[in-house]
């Protein structure tokens, strides 16, 4: 099969569907209600980013119903690893979808279905390297995060299945998502994400206590992430084939220099943002374990339970992100501002009704994971100075896909780098070294208070010279 029948059929004849997408998801980005729109895209992603939280959470869970501390540790170790898989299908994904959708809105599906393919081969490589590389030097790398003689072989096990058997089906299938995104195909994308989620909480019990014997439980948990994600994969990829888009096909045609190097700009961005939001939960961890075990176990618990109003926030910013690339492109800027005003109300509501919920039962929620008195107490009163920060969270989520979706990588690369390593992560050390451990915990509100001014400044002045003056917010 040769280059031209990969990238448009026969002696240049275009598929039936070159326009990228099906009838009803042009009508998504362009005659949809824009409240209907937003929710066709972001409910799916919603759902998807909470199951995706929860079988995060299961297998510590399942793990710590062994009652062995070094299991536990040694699960806890390869979060990292992990989370760079996640940063690596970011840098494929967002930058790629974002661009894809951008394209769609210029009218340009050929080089939409260039960068497609680049940004697959983009996932595969990068994803194929890591797990290498991860096999080769496992004893370092092991060493260098902190695993001891106890801990070893449980981390090492647990990061082979996962990280070298399993981290290419995983950087590929949340890449795929990302793109399925991009043509309006949301719920597809949704259910792909949310399944491999499901069939990874099922199987966990599964694998650890019934398949293998006693003392491989963490190998059980690693080889069920590591098939609940092949899974997902053969999803995504049987759905490409039924879907049959014009956009979503393979070409051995590369894209042009200036849309590689948009796929970098915006993906860049993503994967550095991804890392330094894992770096600023170290550091916390890092300084709460100087006070006591007490604190360090109830601040672990809150970290986890914060996640719930932001992964929902994170949701509805991906499910925008594809309406706004789209009309962005298509200088459909009333469309365009209708999408982001419509998400912003949405978010902002989501992260007030959080904090309402978590301020009623905090208490009730810290013992879902613990009922240790002293930790449900302390737990609950960080918890709720945490959740205070919900819509700032948001807020600043929400303005760096927005420079994503407009192509604007510097833009975002400036407001992830600067929250993160400008206010966040020093804000951490000064409050802790002025307050103490409810330094620590107060720390992302008053970070982010910072962030979102910086954020709001930067939109406007950006909008100011890119749309015209009566389209500007």
């Amino acid at each position: 099969m040769n280059g031209a029948m990969l990238d448009g059929g026969v002696n240049g004849r275009k598929p039936a569907e070159d326009d990228g997408m099906k009838r009803n998801n042009t009508d998504i980005f362009e005659n949809m209600p824009v409240s209907k729109a937003v929710m066709t895209m972001a409910v799916p992603t919603i759902i998807s980013q909470l199951i995706v939280l929860i079988y995060n959470i299961s297998d510590t869970f399942f793990i710590g119903r062994t009652n062995n501390p070094y299991m536990v540790a040694g699960a806890s170790l390869i979060l990292p690893i992990f989370n760079i898989t996640l940063s690596l299908s970011g840098l494929a994904g967002v930058g790629g979808g974002a661009l894809i959708s951008r394209l769609l809105g210029e009218k340009r599906p050929d080089e939409a279905r260039r960068v497609y393919s680049f940004s697959v081969y983009l996932c595969l490589g990068l994803s194929a390297i890591f797990s290498l590389v991860t096999l080769v030097f496992m004893r370092p790398l092991m060493n260098l995060l902190g695993a001891g003689a106890d801990t070893y072989d449980y981390a090492s096990g647990y990061a082979f299945f996962v990280i070298v058997c399993g981290g290419v089906p995983t950087v590929l299938s949340n890449t795929l998502a990302t793109l399925i995104r991009s043509i309006g195909e949301s719920r597809r994308a949704g259910f792909g994400i949310t399944m491999g989620g499901l069939i990874n909480i099922a199987l966990d019990p599964l694998f650890m206590f019934v398949l293998l014997p006693d003392g491989m439980e963490i190998i059980g948990a690693g080889m069920a992430t590591c098939l609940s994600n092949c899974i997902a994969c053969a999803y995504f990829i049987i759905s490409l084939i039924r879907l049959n888009s014009g956009v979503l096909h393979l070409s051995l045609k590369l894209p042009s220099g200036k849309s590689i190097m948009g796929i970098f700009g915006v993906g860049l961005p993503s994967s550095v943002a991804t890392l330094l939001f894992d770096l600023d939960y170290v550091v916390i961890d890092r300084l709460m374990s100087g006070y006591n075990d007490i604190a360090l176990a109830a601040v672990g618990i809150v970290l986890k339970a914060e996640r719930l109003p932001l992964n929902v926030g994170i949701g509805i910013c991906q499910g925008m992100m594809p309406i706004i690339a789209y009309n962005y492109s298509a200088k459909n800027y009333k469309r365009m501002n209708g999408a982001k005003n419509y998400s912003l109300r949405l978010g902002l509501i989501c992260a007030a009704a959080s904090i309402a919920f978590y301020e009623i039962f905090a208490g009730q929620i810290i013992s879902v994971f613990i009922n240790d008195a002293d930790t449900v107490a302390l737990g609950t009163s960080f918890l709720r100075v945490r959740v205070l920060a919900a819509p700032l969270m948001f807020l600043s989520f929400f303005h760096v896909y927005l420079f994503n979706g407009f192509g604007k990588g510097g833009y975002a690369m400036f407001l992830g780098v600067t929250r993160w390593a400008v206010f966040n992560i020093p804000m951490l050390f000064f409050l802790n070294s002025l307050a103490g451990m409810y330094g620590i915990v107060w720390s992302q509100v008053s970070a982010d208070v910072l962030t979102v001014a910086l954020s709001l400044l930067t939109y406007r002045h950006y909008s100011k010279k890119a749309f015209p003056a009566r389209q500007n917010i």
